[in-house]
């Protein structure tokens, strides 16, 4: 059984990066750049999109599709804040994958767009491994989650353009060695952004939207 299980997962694989391609394809043919927000459950992905929405003030037309087991929590609020979002529920699966963003652009008004957000579903592990179409790969860690994680789980550290750490504000009250983290972090990516930031009280999101509205220029 285990000889088969390879060429199986390979035509997966396969099939969903052919997928990720054309959805890739959409993206550019609208102009639109899509964001891949991947974390664990609880760092603040919902939280970054919406305080990222608020903070951009109408400079980038916003649209988001939502990843999650069940509900549709997340989706109802960022359209309270009157920016279209499309809710994918997995029934269990670990991670988004390619057709179903496919399948998730044809609510979003495309046309109207200049920055899609894709939160994906809270996981350091599966997420990083199937492409969606994106054009940049956004971590969150925070605070609480303590600052060993770069130990714990290299792979998403290393296939991720840039990094969030969020939950600064917690800083004086939770043992967290910043420096030490982002050396972790640089040592698997030397190459990553990283924003230390709180979608809470504000501190650092300047720099955050300044780096968002440099990668979307010309939108």
């Amino acid at each position: 059984m285990a000889a088969k299980r390879i060429p199986v997962v390979e035509r997966i694989m396969n099939a969903n990066d052919q997928v990720a391609l054309e959805n890739r394809r959409l993206f550019d043919l609208y102009g639109v750049h899509a964001i891949n927000i991947m974390a664990s459950p609880g760092a603040g992905k919902t939280a970054l999109i919406l305080s990222t929405i608020a903070a951009l003030n109408g400079r980038r037309r916003v649209g988001v599709i939502e990843g999650d087991l069940a509900s549709d929590v997340d989706a109802v609020k960022v359209r309270r804040v009157g920016v279209p979002a499309v809710q994918i529920n997995t029934g269990g699966g670990c991670h988004l994958d390619a057709p179903q963003i496919r399948s998730a652009l044809e609510e979003l008004p495309l046309k109207e767009l200049d920055l899609v957000f894709i939160e994906n579903v809270g996981n350091l592990v599966c997420p990083v491994g199937f492409a969606l179409g994106e054009h940049t790969r956004l971590g969150i860690a925070s605070v609480p989650e303590g600052d060993d994680k770069p130990h714990k789980y290299p792979s998403i550290f290393s296939h991720i353009d840039a990094l969030v750490v969020n939950k600064i504000d917690l800083l004086p009250y939770i043992p967290f060695d910043m420096d030490e983290f982002q050396r972790l972090v640089r040592t698997l990516n030397p190459q990553v952004a990283i924003f230390p930031l709180s979608c809470v009280t504000g501190e650092g999101m300047d720099a955050w939207i300044h780096w968002l509205l440099g990668l979307t220029e010309g939108s």
